[in-house]
């Protein structure tokens, strides 16, 4: 069985520090170049990258690093930096304990298109003075987390809300339609969380429609106009996400993870992820330990 690294605190000397930031070459001087291993976070991280090349794996999908890129990794992602040469950039990471110790509400970061906790998580790519901006908020972060200024750590909450602010206009999918009332945002954080409440054992669009109330149609425009992928779509992405870690972070077998996951009939899970990776479950796997 694979196992796979958790760091549960943002600092792992300072038990109450909440809030994190490095530079992307500092962490490689003192890695030496050594590749981190696969590991998961039980709070948020943001890398501001400048230059670099390299991989990046986000639960088993990859992203070629490059100039003027920006990944949002959520809680529980598992993920890798895999660099060729020293990067230039910032590590950024926060919990949502220093969310609330500074005034900024959990519900902001639900709201945001940042933050996916499954399905494709590509970077986000700024325009040049898209990306100023972020990097000088990103700077001034740096240097008040490095000084002693009053309240320092107000000041680095209302930086980093502005440079989320701004990264999230970047990414808007689109601008709501007409049609899509506004009250969107709310549907979208409540479809998300009965998804992650009940997705593994149900998995069409029309139970989670009748817990909100609404039609599969109203659901399904919303979610694509939010997201950018129809609600099953979503809904289908989670389910996956699951399957590719109990594979390849457990010993359980095919049909005992597709059992876990809703799918009475081991063919009918096997049908499902081949569909959607072109690869069957075993094979993934052995795919996953080769590399």
């Amino acid at each position: 069985m694979c196992t796979v690294k958790t760091y549960q605190k943002v600092n792992s000397v300072k038990e109450n520090v909440s809030f994190g930031i490095s530079k992307m070459e500092d962490i490689y001087t003192k890695r030496n170049g050594k590749v981190d291993e696969p590991h998961r976070h039980d709070f948020y991280t943001v890398l501001i990258i400048n230059t670099a090349k390299g991989l990046h794996k986000i639960d088993f999908n990859s992203y070629n690093l490059a100039k003027k890129q920006i990944f949002f990794v959520a809680p529980g992602q598992v993920h890798q930096v895999i660099e060729t040469e020293k990067s230039i950039g910032f590590v950024m990471t926060f919990s949502n304990q220093f969310l609330v110790e500074n005034s900024i509400p959990l519900s902001f970061i639900a709201s945001l298109n940042l933050f996916e906790n499954y399905g494709q998580t590509p970077p986000l790519l700024p325009s040049p003075e898209q990306f100023r901006t972020i990097e000088n908020y990103t700077n001034q972060i740096f240097t008040l987390y490095t000084g002693n200024a009053k309240m320092k750590h107000l000041s680095i909450g209302a930086f980093l809300k502005l440079l989320l602010i701004e990264c999230n206009n970047i990414c808007a999918i689109n601008p709501i339609e007409s049609d899509v009332d506004t009250t969107g945002d709310n549907l979208i954080r409540n479809f998300k969380s009965l998804v992650d409440d009940n997705y593994k054992k149900e998995h069409s669009t029309t139970y989670y429609a009748k817990q909100l109330h609404i039609t599969p149609d109203h659901l399904n425009r919303t979610v694509k106009t939010k997201i950018g992928k129809t609600a099953k779509e979503y809904i289908q992405s989670r389910i996956l996400t699951e399957a590719k870690r109990l594979l390849y972070f457990t010993n359980l077998s095919n049909k005992e993870i597709g059992y876990d996951l809703g799918y009475n009939e081991p063919a009918n899970f096997s049908a499902f992820f081949k569909k959607n990776t072109l690869l069957s479950p075993s094979n993934f796997k052995k795919r996953e330990n080769e590399f």
